[in-house]
C-alpha cells in the first residue's frame, strides 16, 4: 500500500486542525488505498497551535508535529515539513480549511506517468482583493523571471511524487522559494479544479511585509533579469541625459540663449533619477546581502523540537 504525506505549515490554526486532520483522515481510509502520514509544522505563532498539535498526535498516531524555534515563514515550515516525509506521493495544503481536504483524490488521481505535480485551480476564490492581488503578482513574477508555463497557476495545495520533494530539499539557501524549486525541478505540471471554500476561523497571516518578502525571494534566488532591467533603465536614462544636453549646447549656439528650467523642474528630475538610483542600488544590495548571509550558513529554519522529542513515537515507515 502506498503512503500519502500531508505537510500543512501551521501558523494561528489552533481552531481549524482537528477538522482538517479529521478530514483528510476520514478522505483517505474512505477511499482505501493509501496509508497517511499528517506533518504539521508549528511555525511559532503566540497562540496554542503547538499544544493542539500535541493533543491531535495523542488521538492519531499517524501525525507528526514540528515546532519551529520562531517564526521562519511558510516556505521555511513546508522545506521542513518534506524533509520529515516517508511517502510516495506529498500533499501540500493549507491550515485553516480553505484547501478541502475532501477534494484530494481529484489531485492525486490526476497524476499520471506524464505528470510530476498536480496543482489546485480555484474557477471562484475566497480571499480578499489584497490576497488576489498579491496571488497575481506572484504569478506574474513566476511566469516573468523563473519561466512558469503562463496557462498554469501554482496554488498552495498540490501532490507531488517524492523525488521531486526529494529535490526541493536540497536546497538549503536561508530563503526558500518553493514555487521556483517546483519550476526547476520539473516542466511537467497539471492544474485540476478545486473547490476554494471560506476560512473557517481567523484571518490570513500574509501581510504586505510577507508578501514582499515572498517576492523578493523569488527575484533574488532564482532569477537575475531584475539587475538587466536596472542596467537597461540606466541605459535609457543616461541616452536621455546625453541628448538633453546636445539641446542645450545647439539652443545655446543658435539662439544664443539659454534654456531657464526652473528650480521646481529641476529638483523634480533630480529626485526622480535619484530615486531610480537608489531603487537599483537597493536591488543590488538584496543581491549581495542574501549572497552574503548564504556564505555564512544562515539556516533556513531552526527545529526546536518535535512531537518524538516530547515522548512522541514517530509515524511508521512504509
Amino acid at each position: 500500500m502506498q503512503l500519502l504525506s500531508f505537510v500543512i505549515p501551521c501558523y494561528h490554526s489552533a481552531a481549524t486542525l482537528a477538522a482538517v486532520t479529521q478530514q483528510i483522515r476520514e478522505t483517505v481510509q474512505a477511499d482505501g488505498r493509501y496509508a497517511y502520514e499528517i506533518i504539521l509544522v508549528n511555525d511559532n505563532p503566540a497562540d496554542d497551535t503547538w499544544r493542539e498539535i500535541c493533543r491531535l498526535k495523542q488521538q492519531d498516531p499517524q501525525i507528526f508535529g514540528i515546532c519551529m524555534s520562531r517564526n521562519f515563514g511558510q516556505a521555511s515550515a513546508l522545506m521542513a515539513g518534506y524533509r520529515h516525509v516517508h511517502g510516495d506521493l506529498v500533499v501540500s495544503l493549507d491550515d485553516d480549511g480553505q484547501t478541502p481536504p475532501a477534494e484530494m483524490f481529484r489531485l492525486i488521481d490526476a497524476m499520471d506517468e506524464d505528470t510530476d505535480i498536480v496543482y489546485a485551480s480555484y474557477p471562484t476564490k475566497h480571499h480578499s482583493l489584497f490576497r488576489n492581488f498579491g496571488s497575481r503578482v506572484n504569478d506574474w513574477m513566476a511566469t516573468w523571471l523563473m519561466g512558469k508555463p503562463k496557462d498554469l497557476y501554482m496554488a498552495s495545495y498540490y501532490v507531488a511524487r517524492r523525488f521531486i520533494i526529494d529535490e526541493m530539499v536540497r536546497c538549503d539557501n536561508p530563503f526558500p522559494y518553493v514555487d521556483g524549486l517546483a519550476v526547476r525541478s520539473t516542466s511537467r505540471f497539471k492544474n485540476i479544479p478545486i473547490d476554494h471554500q471560506d476560512r473557517t476561523e481567523g484571518e490570513s497571516g500574509y501581510t504586505f511585509v510577507k508578501l514582499l518578502r515572498l517576492w523578493l525571494n523569488g527575484f533574488t534566488a532564482f532569477s537575475v533579469k531584475p539587475l538587466r532591467v536596472a542596467t537597461v533603465m540606466g541605459m535609457l536614462f543616461s541616452l536621455v541625459g546625453f541628448l538633453f544636453a546636445v539641446i542645450i549646447i545647439v539652443r545655446k549656439i543658435l539662439l544664443l540663449d539659454a534654456i531657464d528650467a526652473g528650480w521646481s523642474s529641476t529638483v523634480s528630475i533630480v529626485l526622480l533619477l535619484d530615486g531610480i538610483l537608489m531603487m537599483m542600488l537597493g536591488l543590488i544590495g538584496e543581491y549581495v546581502g542574501r549572497m552574503y548571509m548564504a556564505m555564512n550558513k544562515s539556516p533556513q529554519y531552526i527545529i526546536r523540537m518535535t512531537t518524538a522529542e516530547a515522548g512522541q513515537p514517530e509515524p511508521p515507515q512504509s
